[in-house]
């Protein structure tokens, strides 16, 4: 450990006296080893593990998390599969690369939530077939709807019927709206 020049030493303490610590209660100053040594009547030795002075850790403060992504109600997706329950709306997102696939996905579900769909398709495309490769937007758009920032979008979302698409698309379900509390009528 290479030892501070004077210029240094002195840069240190005016960054020492531009910190404030994290609690009321100041650490105590640190006792400079050739002080300490005369002091005691003994030579200062260097300890290899200096004890770092304890400061109380801040209360953070705590976001609710974001609620879990889940699989669709069996009941519901065959329902989707067979027809039986319609579709909000849709959206193809083949041929677009990622930037523009993930915006544009992105505000289609917030679009849907305004309008207050329910169910939705949205369409990845199953990609080249070549030696068992998968698309890329077939492979991030399950990511992209599983991350925080969209789940308060997304209820969940799974493969679709082969009749929607199959593996090339999927059924996601849009988390209702919350109204604003006390917001005038």
């Amino acid at each position: 450990m290479r030892k501070l020049s004077d210029e240094d030493r002195r840069l240190w303490e005016r960054l020492k006296e531009t910190v404030n610590p994290l609690s009321r209660h100041r650490p105590p100053k640190p006792v400079d080893a050739k002080t300490a040594g005369e002091s005691s009547g003994r030579k200062a030795t260097k300890s290899k593990h200096a004890a770092a002075p304890s400061l109380p850790k801040k209360a953070e403060k705590t976001q609710p998390a974001p609620p879990a992504i889940v699989r669709l109600e069996e009941r519901t997706r065959r329902r989707l599969s067979r027809g039986l329950l319609p579709i909000d709306d849709r959206i193809d997102l083949h041929g677009m690369r990622q930037e523009r696939a993930h915006s544009s996905l992105t505000g289609f579900l917030r679009r849907a939530q305004m309008r207050g769909n329910r169910v939705v398709l949205v369409v990845t495309g199953k990609g080249t077939a070549g030696e068992g490769s998968r698309g890329v937007l077939h492979e991030m758009v399950p990511h992209w709807l599983s991350r925080p920032d969209l789940r308060d979008l997304v209820v969940g979302f799974e493969e679709a019927g082969r009749r929607h698409g199959g593996s090339g698309a999927l059924y996601v379900r849009i988390r209702r709206r919350r109204e604003a509390r006390g917001a005038a009528s």
